[in-house]
């Protein structure tokens, strides 16, 4: 099992980056994948998850009506667009897969300890 990230840099506030991460080694169509990011001092918290086989997705409080998470399923990959980034929104970003049977849960998972695999993580530093 693989999951790669990439994308991430360094952007002025108010900039654009797009993270992608490049899942192998397992059903993607059977998985959710979450983004989670973490800051330094900070706890590791949830931005985003999206259901591959359904694309149902939900986004934490704090990115809400900026950032949107989409999958392609085609390429065994999900994509993260950051719009009106903030110096707030620093970290490291990591992607995270978790099972996730669209036709028996309800609802994707979105805690940490649902998710298995997990990416090396990329940066993103927001300038203000």
């Amino acid at each position: 099992v693989q999951l790669v990230e990439s994308g991430g840099g360094l952007v002025q506030a108010g900039g654009s980056l797009r993270l992608s991460c490049a899942a192998s080694g397992f059903t993607f169509a059977d998985h959710a994948i979450g983004w989670f990011r973490q800051a330094p001092g900070k706890e590791r918290e949830g931005v985003a998850w999206i259901g591959n086989s359904n694309s149902r997705a939900y986004y934490g409080d704090s990115v809400k009506g900026r950032f949107t998470i989409s999958s392609d399923n085609a390429k065994n990959t999900v994509y993260l667009q950051m719009n009106s980034l903030k110096p707030e929104d620093t970290a490291v970003y990591y992607c995270a897969a978790g099972l996730y049977l669209a036709g028996l849960w309800s609802s994707v998972p979105t805690r940490e300890d649902e998710y298995d695999y997990w990416g090396q993580g990329t940066q993103v530093t927001v300038s203000s």
